[in-house]
């Protein structure tokens, strides 16, 4: 595994989230390789933000999210989330 990546774990997490929007934390972690405690941080922040809205459904969570709103750090701020999930949130056909 490389020692770093191009996109941070809050943007992992929100990738997992916008390819399924019905997924357990516990698999989100596992998918971004973080703790799961890590993921409830992370997406505590996501929901903190605006980002994400979570809605109990039964045992679970859903999440929708809010993709006209900007990025955070200021040399991206003219471009919304939803430019990212939209290359990065499908996966490629194979």
């Amino acid at each position: 595994m490389p020692d770093w990546t191009f996109l941070t774990n809050h943007a992992h997490v929100l990738l997992c989230i916008a390819r399924d929007p019905g997924i357990r934390l516990r698999d989100v972690a596992t998918r971004v390789g973080i703790t799961e405690r890590a993921a409830q941080r992370i997406v505590a922040d996501l929901t903190e933000s605006g980002y994400l809205t979570a809605t109990r459904e039964g045992r679970r969570n859903h999440y929708q999210l809010h993709p006209t709103l900007p990025l955070r750090h200021p040399l991206e701020r003219d471009h919304q989330i939803g430019e990212i999930l939209a290359v990065l949130a499908t996966p490629p056909d194979r």
